[in-house]
């Protein structure tokens, strides 16, 4: 019997189970990948040693400077915030309790 006439016809199953195989060890992979991202775990290069962010002077003043942004941001959305409830404040009542306020403050007259 030729090894051929074995191996031939089972050509497909041979190229198919290849072919499986290879893609369960990619998708394998990307999932390991994953779920170290997921965890917290340093991702590895091709000699299996850890890769970390590279932190330089740049990066950290830039870090600081938008820390301060930030902090001003914030600052200046929470003074935003409180003129607008003053204006929703305003709007919302009615003229007839804002027309009383007014003259209260206007004092007695003489």
């Amino acid at each position: 019997m030729n090894p051929a006439d074995i191996i031939v016809p089972n050509l497909p199953w041979i190229i198919g189970g290849g072919m499986t195989l290879g893609f369960a060890g990619i998708g394998g992979w990307i999932f390991t990948t994953w779920l170290r991202v997921k965890n917290g775990y340093p991702l590895e290069n091709s000699w299996g040693k850890a890769v970390y962010p590279q932190k330089t002077d740049a990066t950290s003043q830039r870090i600081t400077l938008l820390t301060q942004e930030n902090g001003e941001l914030r600052a200046e959305l929470g003074a935003v915030k409180d003129r607008l409830a003053n204006v929703e404040r305003i709007v919302t009542d009615s003229s007839h309790r804002l027309s009383h306020e007014i003259e209260a403050l206007r004092g007695p007259v003489n």
